[in-house]
């Protein structure tokens, strides 16, 4: 639901703005048109129906249009209908339609009135398409007769914050708030304030300073590669005991291999050694040297035995 709350307030208060006045004193085409929207209100809030109200509120402008004289019961009936038309085409999901219906009604982008133009300009923004606005909200703006329109002041501020900064547009905005428009739709705080939210945009963001924790990254990696050398030499040294133990006891014998490979064993589950990693390449270069030389010793006198029994 993008505008929910926003419309349902706006429809109150535009129900809440039309003349208190009974069905009866109503004329008949009147009549019929109030229950249409009472109609529509119902299948949106109640049924959450939004296909039947938008069908709801399309009907009901059309029975609007066909009638003679427009006074402002029947502007706020239109205006009515057009706010919970773009409610359920922002329901949905049918918002790029909804700027194209709005001046299908009121023919002209300077009549359409400041409250339908207000929530166009927060849609569009929130869907992230304030450009489409853009052209309409000028013209409105700068239209004379809308100077004096209850809720200049609103357009003019969402125009600015909705439209103007997000699309960057820093000439413009200063414009508007410097110029004519700006005179009539803010105060001199909040020029001062809109001032001020275009100087933070305009200040790039300072990168903040590396902190000294994380700059010695050269101190790191060498107390990092100390550390693994300290290790290796410890693990060389380890090796090169078991070398001479089984160097000195009998060699090929099952309980001493299987010993050696405990031993290799519980070094990697203690030591966690990832062969995949770049730092691990050395420990496996030591440790094939040393596998190779015990192999040397252990059996290459019994393979070269072998080798001159079946010469001779």
């Amino acid at each position: 639901m993008l505008v929910l709350g926003f419309v349902t307030s706006s429809c109150s208060l535009s129900m809440a703005s039309a003349p208190l006045c009974s069905r009866a004193e109503l004329p008949s085409p009147a009549a019929q048109v109030s229950s249409m929207l009472d109609s529509a209100a119902d299948l949106m809030i109640m049924h959450k129906d939004f296909k039947a109200a938008f069908d709801t509120c399309d009907r009901g402008l059309r029975s609007l249009s066909n009638t003679e004289h427009e006074d402002s019961r029947t502007g706020d009936l239109k205006a009515g209908f057009c706010i919970l038309g773009i409610q359920a085409l922002a329901e949905l999901n049918q918002w790029q339609r909804v700027f194209s219906w709005i001046l299908l009604q009121y023919q002209d982008q300077v009549k359409i009135p400041a409250k339908i133009l207000q929530m166009c300009i927060l849609l569009y923004s929130k869907v992230g398409e304030p450009v489409v606005m853009q052209e309409a909200a000028r013209v409105w703006l700068r239209c004379p007769s809308n100077s004096g329109a209850s809720g200049f002041g609103t357009v003019a501020e969402l125009y600015l914050l909705h439209v103007l900064v997000p699309l960057g547009h820093k000439d413009e905005a200063l414009e508007l708030i410097k110029g004519d428009v700006g005179s009539v739709a803010f105060t001199e705080d909040q020029r001062q304030a809109a001032l001020e939210v275009l100087k933070e945009k305009e200040t790039p963001r300072e990168e903040p300073p590396e902190s000294p924790r994380s700059s010695p990254e050269p101190d790191a990696s060498a107390a990092a590669a100390s550390t693994q050398g300290s290790m290796l030499r410890k693990l060389e040294a380890m090796f090169r005991c078991l070398y001479r133990k089984v160097f000195a006891s009998c060699s090929g014998s099952f309980s001493l291999r299987r010993l050696f490979l405990a031993a290799v064993l519980l070094y990697m589950l203690l030591l966690r050694l990832d062969p995949a990693l770049p730092s691990s390449f050395m420990w496996i270069s030591k440790l094939h040297q040393l596998l190779r030389q015990m192999w040397t010793v252990m059996f290459a006198p019994y393979y070269k035995a072998v080798t001159q029994s079946k010469r001779l």
